[in-house]
């Protein structure tokens, strides 16, 4: 599946949907939802264009207009229109038929036009007080910030109770991500966060010969993200590999160590009553997934990367449109797709294994920094 085939015109205007009434009508089409769920979308970056809403946050919107993402986005659309967008890649699942973005708020309110211009019939919010009036849910979206404006940019949704996906890292720190999660229980606000890494292809099997009990219990993660190793890039992106070990291990971690080595760096996660976990940032590669998973269960090692069939752009795609169909399962159900506890630890691994290396790599407990 390295080579993926252009979609056709008719493909092109499903997608779109730009087909006739009469077509609909023809192929059997369904009944209309009850209600559409409207999502206000936020931008926490401060960059000319939010990566994170551009590729997660519009699987939730039904309508593309492609000339206008080639024009905002020259270099990304080839892969909208031929893999993200394309109808013969949908899963039988988009576009959702109950969920749609209504609005786009970015603190400057021009860097919002291009991404309302490629998703037809979103608008520009200029106020979060009022677009949260006007939404049933909020998703917060941030491709290179540290979170701490985060609670600023939800809180207003929250207070009202909105189903909230709050990108990583959530809060910043220990106590920006624990202030977060203490308001969105107060108002009983569902609250989503995470890694992309939890909807991999090769997660959501793992989850499966995990529950299934066939191979055994899993005793053991190794978890590793390929890409140069920096402290900073530690603080945001060594998220996912964490997310990764806390989506199988579950939360309950006693103390993290990490050491580095010029551009790797290794953490090594200990639980009370079960076996440790690793998670290499920086590991060399042969050939570039971003990221692979072992798996150790008792009677079998399970290895994945993030590619399907041998296609990174397609298992990309598929993360990223689970962690979206996840999202808009918590807005149906009001169900949180994680407990949040599991949110509070990645949180405090990532600060505790920075703790640790300015302490030459001592076991640093969970509790010193959970406060």
């Amino acid at each position: 599946m390295n080579s993926l085939p252009a979609p056709t015109r008719r493909e092109l205007l499903l997608a779109s949907g730009a087909v006739a009434l009469s077509s609909a009508v023809a192929r059997g089409a369904p009944e209309p939802p009850a209600k559409v769920y409207r999502v206000g979308v936020i931008s926490a970056a401060k960059q000319p264009r939010n990566g994170h809403n551009w590729h997660f946050a519009q699987y939730l919107h039904p309508t593309c207009d492609f000339d206008a993402l080639k024009k905002h986005y020259p270099q990304g659309e080839p892969s909208f229109r031929n893999v993200f967008r394309n109808p013969r890649f949908n899963f039988d699942q988009l576009p959702f038929p109950d969920i749609k973005i209504t609005h786009y708020y970015d603190a400057d309110p021009k860097l919002a036009v291009p991404f309302t211009e490629s998703y037809p019939g979103i608008k520009v919010a200029t106020d979060l007080e009022k677009m949260v009036q006007e939404v049933d849910a909020i998703w917060m979206g941030d491709a290179s910030g540290l979170g701490d404006d985060h609670f600023d940019l939800v809180a207003p949704g929250l207070a009202k109770g909105l189903p909230t996906f709050c990108d990583k890292p959530i809060g910043g720190t220990v106590a920006g991500t624990r202030k977060i999660l203490d308001f969105a229980k107060k108002h009983r606000a569902p609250l989503m966060s995470g890694s992309i890494f939890c909807h991999e292809w090769g997660m959501e099997a793992a989850l499966r010969m995990r529950d299934s009990g066939e191979f055994g219990a899993i005793e053991h993660v190794s978890a590793r993200l390929h890409s140069r190793y920096g402290l900073p890039g530690w603080m945001i992106y060594g998220q996912h590999p964490v997310w990764t070990v806390m989506r199988l291990m579950g939360a309950g971690v006693s103390a993290v160590s990490m050491l580095d080595y010029k551009d790797t760096c290794h953490a090594m996660i200990t639980y009370a009553d079960r076996y440790p976990c690793h998670v290499w940032f920086g590991q060399p590669y042969e050939k570039f997934e971003y990221d692979r998973t072992d798996v150790y269960f008792k009677k079998k090692l399970y290895t994945y990367t993030p590619s399907i069939e041998g296609s990174y752009q397609f298992g990309y795609h598929y993360e990223m449109f689970r962690m979206a169909a996840t999202f808009r399962q918590m807005v149906l159900t009001g169900k949180e797709p994680a407990p949040l506890q599991e949110i509070l630890e990645v949180t405090a691994i990532i600060y505790a294994a920075a703790k640790s290396l300015k302490e030459k790599s001592r076991l640093v407990d969970l509790a010193e920094v959970l406060g």
